[in-house]
């Protein structure tokens, strides 16, 4: 008979026989690392361990042209006096390592009177299990990956003639972290994530136009079966045809109506970034300073949730041990709170939410989000539609970027159909929105009952570190949104 262990330990066992085993290393050589920062008095310190395993196959004019195969491994080490970190990280796991980055870190405080260090006993953190602990990897060999891009190559050639070039990518990660804190607190992580993804080019008279679809997840290669990736296919093929069809987008303030789904980044950009710990502690983000406040119409409810099962932006815990959580930041149009990691929780007198991310080892953690999305309302998305007398319907985004301290943004519509008195007359290419989170929210007049989350493709970028987000929303109405257009 098998004896499983219970999933929070499986994990902790994991990424001890990866992370300490392997360089001679034991939860005893932790403790002394972490005494050693505390011989001077820190507020915080913690060690993060990590190993990842990654995997990329890119297929382009039918052939596949590169494969990569990566393994990273290495630990950080952080002390906190303050508002101030000290960090230090090395890819060499050695106990000797480990102390010399302790004594590293530890000056950022002044050397305390002599005294007995301890560190507190070793608890393990209360974890979710959101998504398997299987190394994705493994899940498909190479020449059944190759096939897998082949299959998307020839399913988006046969759905149209005038497909041109079809460029598809498999990216692969196995990734197994390890926590220990000054505080005792003992924490890992096995987070699988695959991606795939499909651009193609469609030509007409002389045009080219490019379209673009793929999704993923924390889980194995399986998941991208006929279906999904024939799904996929429609969705590129659909927006590359869509834009040869395109005409300039007009120009000016007016209705706009954004679809389900992936336009949720703008929520994430224009909103979410705002509601970071970091940004408000410091009194520079346009919702400093307002919880409890409206800042949205009624209806407008915004969470960050890492608890969802499966998702590329969840979470068993953060990579400072917390546990990670369904935070409502805002309900109802008021403002309920931010993410917050443990530095600015504690500077900010709340509890750490489970936003704290790095990048890897090598960088300090931050509040990030995790999946953030809009609860939907009542309406049909079509009679949502059907309310736009002239305006645009922004089904899909591109790009874009927002000023934190004013909460203005940019966002570019990959693809958008100009409406007029509730009808969808035609596609417009080179629509740009131009707005102010804080005052974008306040303007949204319908909320759908069509609430989606994105297909698995977002990664956000902060400070030079990016980690794997989730987005969503329902179809929204926003009343009097200034369009960039070409026309």
């Amino acid at each position: 008979m098998m004896i499983s262990r219970e999933p929070t330990l499986e994990r902790l066992a994991t990424a001890k026989s990866l992370l300490l085993t392997p360089f001679g290393l034991d939860e005893g050589h932790l403790t002394r690392a972490l005494a050693e920062i505390k011989a001077h008095k820190v507020d915080e310190a913690d060690l993060y361990f990590q190993y990842t395993r990654s995997e990329g196959w890119s297929l382009e004019e039918g052939i596949v042209k590169t494969g990569s195969f990566s393994i990273d491994q290495g630990v950080g080490v952080r002390a906190v006096s303050g508002e101030k970190t000290a960090f230090a990280y090395s890819d060499d796991i050695s106990e000797a390592a480990l102390l010399d980055a302790a004594r590293t870190v530890r000056s950022i405080s002044q050397a305390a009177s002599q005294r007995r260090v301890s560190v507190s006993k070793p608890k393990i953190a209360r974890s979710r299990s959101l998504y398997t602990d299987q190394d994705p990897i493994a899940t498909m060999d190479s020449a059944a990956k190759v096939a897998l891009l082949g299959r998307v190559e020839k399913l988006a050639r046969a759905k149209d003639p005038r497909v041109l070039q079809v460029m598809a990518g498999l990216a692969m990660e196995y990734d197994v972290v390890l926590v220990a804190r000054a505080d005792g607190v003992l924490a890992a992580d096995v987070r699988p994530l695959v991606r795939l993804s499909v651009t193609v080019i469609a030509e007409q008279k002389g045009r080219r136009e490019v379209g673009s679809s793929g999704g993923g997840g924390r889980f194995g290669l399986a998941y991208f079966d006929d279906a999904q990736i024939s799904q996929y296919v429609d969705q590129a093929v659909h927006a590359a045809l869509t834009n040869l069809e395109a005409r300039p987008a007009p120009a000016g303030e007016m209705t706009v109506v954004l679809g389900s789904g992936w336009p949720g980044i703008l929520l994430h950009e224009a909103i979410g970034h705002g509601l970071e710990g970091d940004f408000n502690r410091k009194g520079s983000s346009a919702f400093s300073g307002r919880i409890g406040q409206r800042v949205a119409a009624k209806g407008v409810t915004v969470l960050d949730d890492g608890t969802i099962a499966d998702r590329r932006g969840s979470l068993n815990v953060d990579d400072e041990g917390n546990t990670s959580a369904r935070n409502v930041l805002i309900e109802d149009g008021i403002l309920k709170g931010y993410i917050q990691d443990s530095m600015n929780a504690r500077l900010m007198g709340v509890a750490p939410t489970g936003n704290g991310r790095r990048e890897s080892y090598a960088h300090v953690p931050m509040p990030r989000m995790t999946n953030t999305y809009m609860l939907g309302g009542d309406k049909d998305q079509q009679e949502i539609v059907r309310s736009i007398k002239k305006g645009l319907y922004a089904v899909n985004f591109g790009g874009g970027q927002v000023d934190i301290t004013s909460g203005k943004f940019v966002f570019s519509a990959s693809e958008a159909y100009w409406v007029e008195n509730g009808k969808i007359l035609y596609p417009v290419k080179g629509a740009t929105l131009v707005g102010s989170g804080p005052d974008c929210l306040k303007r949204v007049s319908l909320i759908g009952n069509d609430m989606a989350l994105d297909s698995g493709v977002g990664t956000c970028g902060k400070d030079g570190q990016s980690v794997p987000v989730g987005v969503g929303q329902p179809t929204l109405r926003i009343d009097g949104l200034t369009v960039g257009g070409t026309a």
